[in-house]
């Protein structure tokens, strides 16, 4: 088949089947083609879905594309543990690498766990399949929420993180910081949009880089130790002050661990993505979340280790009011993050080693965002084939991204950091909550999925996974019982909205589809006898009615033109061209007094379908279309309008007839 221009748009593959080439893609129109124009320069050039199956992610960029959000989590989780124990004075910071380890152990259960996730379900989906699978859908909707609200919360802190690193360096961009963060967001959007392989390419170098810098930190920092002749374990005495409130109790050491466990949030992101990998997909899957515990087992555990060796103190704005109030000192340089104040120690000062830690650590937080970029649309798209999500999102783009819960995500992202100016500390009790939550159904739905299937090897493997659902329901608690009234709230009362919303959803398309279903496909299909009822509403007679008359006509004998007006001597003049024109044509006049339209030709079809229910009303409008787009502002747009109002009315079917104006 060719089009006008001798281009052939469409390529026969089977009889009755076409093939939609690039070409027939490409608009016409001069608008068109320049909207078109600029999403190319933005996203690039459109893909084929067969080409699908190259556009995958290798070990080394899946690493970068799904870990930074997990591997990022080093440059606040050590001070996160520390902010908790310092209350305790000295006695409570030797308790830092012991809950490090505690966490650690937490990470080793939860990896060993979604391996095994992984290798059971490698069409991705995470704690939503699972918890669906084994717990049932009320579980696997709490699961899925949890993660969406996670993903988003995840874009909107990491931004606002990354954002505040530049506004220290750079004071005079503080007034700035909302705007950064949009932009910051936009950028990863569009970065994103351009598909999954190029965004592994524009994110990798950062997170390699964080990676190296922060190893060779801990590298330098160990030798140094081992050189002095100290022992590693032995604290050295904080040079800060401490602000001491209350003595070493389990639930401060509970607290300490369950703030440090925001080192395992993203952990779940590869198991959600498993389909980007290249194939084998489960394998490198499998393979990339060890590599990525492991990393972050040993930044984390290294920073642990030589923030407690080196007497690290970190305040945030509770302490330093608990300091001011106690008359005490502040000191500023425990106000500068954990990373930094290693990274000052180790280095000797704020040098050019120091500063490439701390603009990797930038860069990492920023692109800790590009992890939910990856999982959210893809998590999407899986619960609305599920049927609990706009079907929208299952829509791939020009790039093969999931476009919609791309810009879904940006979108509400944004909206976070507008509502709380891009502070990262407004938006951290609001954290963690749902991503250990679904860390909970996860692994207690692997649990009954070990226990059903009764494979070699199970008793081992429900045991890991319920050491780990208990421990991740436990921090779990914890989380939502300290971080409750300072935020955590919005997160538990959003994700039981969502689950409502989710139910409402599935509802509202079972509806649909027993409304649409076929009760009997062996039926031949049913040919209406009768013609029916069309009415033409005219304003005029002019080109555009002509037409809409003479496809009417076409239609059915019974055609009845409608004349609605408040001046009664232009109808009769109407009336008298009419006769002489389409006489066989019957012409109602409807004098309008209070100059409605719409409402009275509403009023007469309902008075028409009165005399006859069982007749089928067909609306023929006859409609003129401008050929620049202002010059639709210089007309009343009434066909549009009682399109509008005819969407609704049942057994009536509207036809809309164009007269495309030349000039």
């Amino acid at each position: 088949m060719r089009d006008s221009g001798g281009e052939r748009p469409f390529r026969r593959v089977a009889p009755g089947v076409l093939e939609a080439q690039l070409e027939a893609h490409i608009p016409k129109t001069g608008l068109g083609r320049a909207w078109s124009n600029v999403r190319r320069l933005l996203v690039g050039t459109p893909l084929a879905t067969a080409e699908a199956p190259h556009e995958r992610l290798s070990k080394l960029k899946a690493l970068a594309v799904f870990s930074s959000d997990a591997l990022s989590s080093v440059a606040y989780a050590t001070q996160e543990i520390i902010l908790v124990l310092i209350f305790a004075g000295p006695v409570g910071l030797n308790y830092v690498f012991p809950v490090s380890l505690a966490i650690a152990a937490l990470l080793a259960v939860v990896t060993i766990s979604y391996r095994q996730t992984i290798r059971a379900y490698p069409s991705g989906g995470g704690a939503y399949i699972v918890a669906k699978d084994n717990l049932g859908t009320w579980s696997g909707l709490v699961a899925g929420a949890a993660l969406l609200i996670d993903y988003v919360l995840t874009v909107a802190v990491s931004i606002s993180a990354g954002v505040a690193a530049i506004t220290s360096a750079f004071h005079g961009l503080e007034p700035w910081a909302v705007e950064l963060a949009l932009l910051a967001v936009t950028v990863m959007v569009l970065g994103n949009l351009r598909g999954v392989r190029e965004s592994g390419t524009i994110f990798a170098a950062p997170t390699y880089v964080f990676l190296g810098t922060v190893l060779l930190m801990l590298t330098v920092g160990l030798v140094r130790v081992f050189t002095s002749g100290e022992s590693l374990l032995v604290g050295h005495e904080p040079a800060a002050p401490l602000p001491v409130t209350t003595g070493l109790g389990l639930f401060l050491v509970l607290r300490a661990f369950a703030s440090g466990s925001t080192a395992l949030t993203g952990v779940e992101a590869i198991s959600n993505g498993v389909p980007a990998f290249k194939p084998p997909e489960w394998k490198n899957a499998a393979v990339t979340l060890t590599w990525m515990a492991v990393l972050l087992a040993t930044m984390f555990l290294g920073i642990s280790l030589l923030a407690h060796h080196y007497g690290v103190v970190y305040y945030d704005e509770h302490a330093v009011r608990v300091l001011e109030a106690a008359g005490q000192e502040v000191d500023r340089t425990a106000r500068e993050t954990v990373l930094s104040q290693l990274a000052q120690i180790v280095f000797g000062g704020k040098n050019a080693l120091y500063l490439l830690v701390q603009f990797a650590t930038m860069a990492i937080l920023v692109l800790a965002a590009n992890t939910s970029f990856a999982d959210f649309p893809r998590l999407a798209s899986i619960m609305a084939k599920d049927g609990f999500m706009p079907r929208a999102f299952t829509f791939r783009g020009d790039r093969l991204a999931f476009t919609n819960g791309i810009l879904a995500l940006g979108g509400l992202a944004m909206v976070l950091l507008v509502v709380f100016h891009a502070r990262t500390e407004r938006l951290i009790p609001l954290y963690a909550v749902g991503v250990f939550t679904s860390f909970t159904l996860s692994q207690a739905g692997m649990v009954l999925h070990w226990r059903r299937l009764r494979e070699p090897g199970w008793r081992r493997s429900m045991a890991i996974n319920a050491v780990g659902a208990v421990a991740t329901a436990v921090v779990t608690l914890v989380i939502a019982g300290t971080k409750f009234l300072s935020g955590a709230w919005m997160s538990v009362t959003l994700t039981v909205v969502l689950v409502v919303l989710f139910r409402r959803i599935r509802r509202h398309y079972d509806q649909v589809e027993r409304e649409l279903r076929l009760a009997d496909l062996s039926r031949p299909l049913s040919v209406a006898t009768e013609p029916p009822l069309v009415i033409v509403p005219v304003s005029d007679l002019n080109r555009a009615t002509e037409g809409a008359l003479s496809y009417a006509l076409s239609l059915s004998p019974h055609v009845t033109a409608i004349h609605i007006t408040d001046d009664l001597a232009a109808a009769e003049s109407l009336r008298q061209r009419w006769e002489a024109w389409a006489g066989r044509v019957p012409l109602v006049i409807i004098e309008s007094p209070y100059r409605s339209f719409i409402g009275p030709f509403l009023r007469y079809l309902d008075e028409l379908q009165r005399r006859n229910p069982q007749a089928r009303v067909t609306v023929v409008l006859p409609e003129y279309v401008p050929r620049r787009l202002w010059e639709h502002l210089l007309h009343g747009q009434t066909a549009l309008r009682l399109k509008a109002a005819l969407l609704f009315r049942p057994n009536t079917v509207v036809i809309d007839v164009p007269y495309l104006l030349s000039r």
